[in-house]
């Protein structure tokens, strides 16, 4: 792959993740991915993602008794679905409102085998070896970080014979309406830290397989094909989708208050509202927009 791609997809999603660091920095104690997260409500953004949390669930063929880990979970997008299928399933974010948030859900939904809790990707503390039989990870642990340490960790806790399965967006993919959001996102806001890595790099092949190589897995364990996701509304159009990620989706807030900052919020609005619109699949009002991602299943 040509240098100057990789450094458009290291780009690609950077200053996004890291917009308004100066801010962040105000406030040391809080670590500044779990700011990220909580800066918003993630919930309402999930809202849009269920139908396609449950279908891929229901392509892991899982069956009871089965230990899973669900990492970087948000509110229980593939946590409940997982649970209700007979799984005794732990999910694990660093923001602590999505934790709370999944807590309820399963109170409400009587899941007993279901529980969330508080933890960073990049070190599961408390969590012991080869706990899990499978980990699954749809659009979280991709943005945790330290790479290198989130790939060892699922390693670490997934028992012999499991499996890792990971949900990635692929940076500059057209065809991915997040990927798509957070570049465009990513020309508002400011210059990423040095050293930082994008999240975004967790899909592309070369990097996933480094990773995971260097947490122990050898390259014919790792399989990658291209998947779709879809955000779906009955009840909200192309533009009210954007008015939800403005409002509640931590990047694209931080994108939103960099453009303010510059005189550049229309533009960055117009900008998403094309996207939205273009990509939305129905003509009556209400929302289908597909996303295409990378799926990741590494055999420990």
């Amino acid at each position: 792959m040509e240098l100057s791609k990789i450094a458009t997809q290291i780009e690609t999603g950077i200053a996004v993740i890291t917009g308004l660091e100066s801010n962040i920095a105000k406030e040391p104690i809080m670590n500044p991915n779990q700011a990220l997260w909580e800066k918003g409500d993630f919930t309402e953004i999930a809202a849009l993602m269920r139908a396609s949390g449950e279908a891929v669930v229901n392509s892991l063929g899982v069956r009871a008794p089965l230990r899973v880990l669900d990492l970087g979970c948000g509110d229980g997008t593939t946590a409940v679905p997982l649970a209700q299928l007979g799984a005794e399933v732990v999910g694990i974010d660093i923001a602590r409102n999505l934790v709370e948030a999944g807590n309820r859900r399963a109170a409400a939904a009587a899941l007993s085998r279901l529980s969330f809790q508080e933890g960073d990707a990049c070190h599961l503390e408390g969590v012991g070896d080869h706990s899990f039989d499978l980990t699954l990870t749809v659009f979280g642990a991709m943005f945790a970080p330290k790479p290198f340490d989130v790939a060892r960790e699922m390693v670490r806790v997934t028992k012999p014979g499991g499996r890792i399965v990971m949900g990635n967006w692929i940076p500059n993919d057209p065809t991915s309406f997040v990927s798509m959001l957070l570049k465009i996102s990513s020309a508002f806001t400011p210059p990423p830290p040095e050293g930082f890595i994008s999240p975004m790099t967790w899909g592309v092949d070369s990097h996933i397989i480094d990773r995971f190589g260097q947490a122990g897995v050898a390259q014919e364990r790792i399989s990658m094909v291209r998947d779709t996701f879809h955000f779906v509304s009955a009840d909200k159009s192309p533009t009210d989708v954007i008015e939800l990620f403005r409002r509640f989706y931590g990047p694209t807030m931080n994108a939103f208050a960099a453009a303010e900052n510059s005189g550049k919020v229309e533009e960055l609005h117009g900008q998403l509202l094309e996207l939205a619109k273009s990509q939305n699949q129905r003509t009556d009002g209400s929302t289908s927009i597909p996303a295409t991602f990378l799926r990741v299943t590494v055999h420990v």
